[in-house]
């Protein structure tokens, strides 16, 4: 059953195919099915499309407007040019969030907000965040990590992980 909560916001984070999105979908699919409103921010890299060639919404962007909202009664979307303005910090991306319970943040792995490190090969040590990062409050990997003194969690423990992203609590 849910509890209620101040919209809490967690960050996947990882290496290159270390399983981010895997995760992400993993989590976000299991607090919904625990009755969470959930949220997602996803950072992407330059120049990614949300609609394609021919659409309606893609034709009014290339024409020139700089705000394009497309609504249906399932869904909408507002998509804004900023040309090559300073990208959106993930504070501006937050208060964008309505309505959610939880915010699962893939990427913006050097901001302050609490994360799960995702680690595809625990054997190569140089490549662990959470001794680089902030926050890293969790790590998923198949082997235990000895020198790490973080929460470790094995890939096929989901629910888990789940339970522990409801009961976290950021100070």
């Amino acid at each position: 059953f849910k509890k209620k909560i101040k919209m809490k916001v967690i960050g996947i984070v990882g290496l290159k195919n270390s399983g981010k999105t895997f995760f992400a979908q993993k989590i976000i699919s299991g607090l919904t099915s625990r009755e969470f409103e959930v949220a997602s921010i996803k950072h992407a890299h330059d120049g990614f499309e949300i609609d394609h060639p021919q659409t309606d919404s893609f034709l009014h962007r290339k024409a020139g407007a700089k705000e394009v909202i497309i609504s249906s009664s399932k869904r909408w979307a507002k998509i804004t040019e900023i040309k090559n303005k300073d990208e959106k910090k993930l504070n501006e991306l937050l208060k964008e969030v309505q309505n959610a319970d939880i915010v699962i943040v893939e990427g913006y792995k050097n901001d302050i907000h609490p994360k799960i490190e995702i680690i595809k090969n625990s054997l190569d040590k140089s490549d662990f965040l959470f001794n680089k990062l902030k926050n890293v409050i969790a790590v998923i990997s198949e082997q235990k990590i000895d020198l790490c003194e973080k929460k470790q969690f094995k890939k096929n423990e989901i629910n888990e992980i789940i339970e522990f992203i409801i009961n976290y609590n950021d100070k």
